[in-house]
Formats: C-alpha cells, structure tokens, sequence
C-alpha cells in the first residue's frame, strides 16, 4: 500500500534536506515518490496504478505520495512546477524526476531500470 508523507516522514524516510546538502537516501529499499494533488485529474488517474505497483511489487520497493498542497516546503524543495511528478529514489545512485502520468508500463520500466527492481 501506498503511504502518505509529511516532511517530519519525508525527513527520516527519503532524505535529510535540512542537515544534507547533497543527496543522501535514507530509505532501506528503493523508493516512488508521486508529488500529487486531491484536485489534479491526472493524479487521480495515475493513483489506482501506483496502488496496483505497491502490491505488485511488495516490499522490494516503497512507494510514497505527498500532497503538494499540504507540504508545499517538500514541493518546493523538489521545485515541483507540475503535478503529477515522480521522484524515483534508487539506493546508491541519484534520484530521478518524471513528470505527468505515466502509462503502468512505463513506470515498470523506469522502476526496473533507475530503481533497479523487478517483480
């Protein structure tokens, strides 16, 4: 299942923005992060999909949304201009930024190939 972050969790679960100033994953298994809004229509439409990626997939990877209206400090940290965007978190390499709602395929392949992962 997906899990809502706030910037307290997006702290001590992806990255330390407020102590790093380069980037430091803190996470213990590959991430999605999925910056989205409750009134964006494609956010709505990527959101069952995400879901369906967080059971096929298991605990091989953690798939996150922050909601850019609420943690607009996160969004902006990220310089999130468009919605949806998909921050895609491997553990020893640069993170990598998507944008729009990208196809289920799709995002099979950026998970398999920037995160590493296969289901």
């Amino acid at each position: 299942m997906t899990e809502n972050l706030t910037r307290e969790t997006f702290l001590e679960k992806v990255f330390n923005y407020t102590e790093n100033k380069d980037w430091k994953f803190e996470g213990d298994k590959p991430a999605l992060i999925d910056f989205y809004a409750d009134w964006c229509g494609p956010c709505k439409m990527l959101a069952p999909i995400l879901e369906e990626l967080s059971e096929e997939y298991g605990d091989k990877i953690n798939i996150y949304k922050i909601d850019t209206e609420a943690e607009q400090e996160l969004a902006a940290a990220f310089g999130i201009r468009s919605i949806p965007s998909m921050l895609f978190c491997p553990m020893d390499a640069e993170p990598q930024m998507a944008n729009g709602a990208l196809p289920k395929a799709e995002l099979e392949r950026v998970i398999a190939d920037v995160l590493k992962v296969e289901k």
